[in-house]
């Protein structure tokens, strides 16, 4: 398992590092597409490459929320056009394949009917949900424009830590995948916390 670790990492750096900005770009979004290419990776070594002075931080940054947000539409698209039927069959079918369990999108489907539109803002910070979470949003045909904002705002704040961390880490930037994965209930936490917050302000604005 860990050679084959290997490999993949080795392949998404190679590729990030002969490539640049557009591979950020690719891999991000096929992480947001269904396809399982953890960000935990792709950005952290950004940030790594940012502090050689290969690419600008802030690019990195904005080019791995772009890249989600794409890869979200194209999910969206799927959910909006195809409807809950067709995903569960498509998931059951060619699931195993991209590694999508029904069991995951029924949890993102229970979060979204659970808390609402804001939820594409806070899934941004959490494990699975985050990747899945578009799909329910388009069955719902939630409001386009909104889904895009809350998850381009989401999806900046998610690969701005990724990349500073990797960034700080220098060439120990790969430490970062074992640490977010011990540690996804604190993430969770965070996400929920921001999620409440979000709630909170948007509640009080519109009593104002």
């Amino acid at each position: 398992m860990e050679e084959i670790t290997g490999v993949i990492v080795n392949a998404l750096t190679g590729f990030i590092e002969g490539s640049g900005l557009v591979a950020v770009f690719v891999l991000m979004t096929a992480e947001s597409a269904l396809i399982p290419i953890p960000s935990e990776i792709t950005m952290p070594f950004g940030g790594f490459l940012a502090g050689r002075g290969v690419v600008s931080f802030w690019a990195v940054v904005f080019i791995g929320a772009l890249g989600n947000l794409s890869g979200s539409l194209l999910a969206y698209y799927l959910g909006y056009v195809k409807g809950e039927g067709w995903v569960r069959i498509a998931i059951r079918k060619w699931g195993k394949w991209l590694l999508i369990r029904e069991e995951e999108f029924d949890k993102s489907k229970e979060w979204f009917t659970k808390y609402g539109q804001g939820i594409t803002f806070g899934s941004r910070l959490l494990p699975i949900v985050r990747t899945f979470i578009s799909l329910p949003a388009g069955i719902a045909k939630m409001n386009l424009p909104v889904f895009a904002l809350l998850t381009f705002i989401g999806s900046f704040i998610w690969s701005g830590i990724l990349a500073y961390v990797g960034l700080k880490l220098g060439e120990n930037w790969l430490a970062i995948e074992p640490v977010f994965r011990k540690f996804q209930f604190v993430i969770i936490l965070l996400g929920v916390a921001a999620f409440g917050l979000y709630i909170y302000t948007h509640l009080k604005r519109r009593n104002s």
